[in-house]
């Protein structure tokens, strides 16, 4: 039960909620901006705002060029074909060197997961980018992901360990054991990052030595789901 002083904070917040959705402004092309800007991720009405004044003070030029290089980033951005990490070709530039250890795949949700791995300075094999991970609330499902490309590359034989580098949240082990599940019919090492990560911790949070570490201590799948 919430007691009289708390029901009234939340009054108050919501008045103030409501008041800044209802602020007036000089322009509608001010406020579509506002409304635009808002819709990103931790990015509030007041910082809506701020960012929009912001342009509208520097010359049309920056303010075009930054828009140029959104439009730019959304039509042309591609991504790779051997490992659906984002690229300006066909083939990334870490699928494209061959001096990278092609025999080793590190499995991870998204790009982000591979910028902040490469910033470790640990990992000189290639990656398998998924798209996300398994989530029955968020209605992913294994077919939204990109897991049948990732047994291809396996089944073609060059692929010798899999290095499961996923989230160490439930929707991160039930990937991970499902992935284990369709590559247990391979000759393929299946290798998951040390605890060194926290159970819970977003991967990209991680700072470089405690992944690092991570990565290079890593332990046989097999191992991790003994009871």
């Amino acid at each position: 039960m919430f007691c009289k002083r708390e029901i009234f904070r939340i009054f108050v917040r919501r008045k103030k909620i409501n008041k800044r959705m209802n602020q007036k402004y000089p322009s509608v092309l001010l406020e579509n901006a506002v409304n635009e800007l808002s819709s990103l991720p931790g990015v509030g009405r007041k910082t809506a705002l701020r960012l929009a004044l912001y342009m509208l003070r520097r010359d049309v030029g920056y303010t075009e060029g930054f828009a140029s290089a959104l439009l730019a980033l959304r039509r042309d951005i591609k991504y790779c074909k051997v490992c659906h990490n984002i690229c300006d070709d066909d083939m990334c530039s870490i699928c494209g060197d061959r001096q990278r250890d092609h025999s080793m795949v590190c499995v991870v949700e998204n790009v982000k997961e591979v910028m902040a791995i490469e910033n470790t300075g640990q990992f000189r094999g290639v990656y398998h980018v998924l798209g996300g991970i398994i989530s029955p609330m968020d209605g992913i499902g294994p077919g939204d992901l990109q897991i049948d490309s990732l047994v291809q590359r396996v089944a073609g034989g060059e692929v010798k360990e899999v290095v499961l580098a996923l989230s160490t949240t439930m929707e991160g082990d039930t990937t991970n054991f499902f992935i284990y599940r369709k590559l247990s019919s391979y000759d393929v090492k299946i290798s998951v990052i040390a605890r060194g990560v926290s159970i819970g911790d977003e991967i990209e949070y991680a700072d470089e030595i405690t992944l690092g570490r991570s990565i290079v201590n890593r332990t046989s799948f097999n191992d991790s789901i003994k009871i």
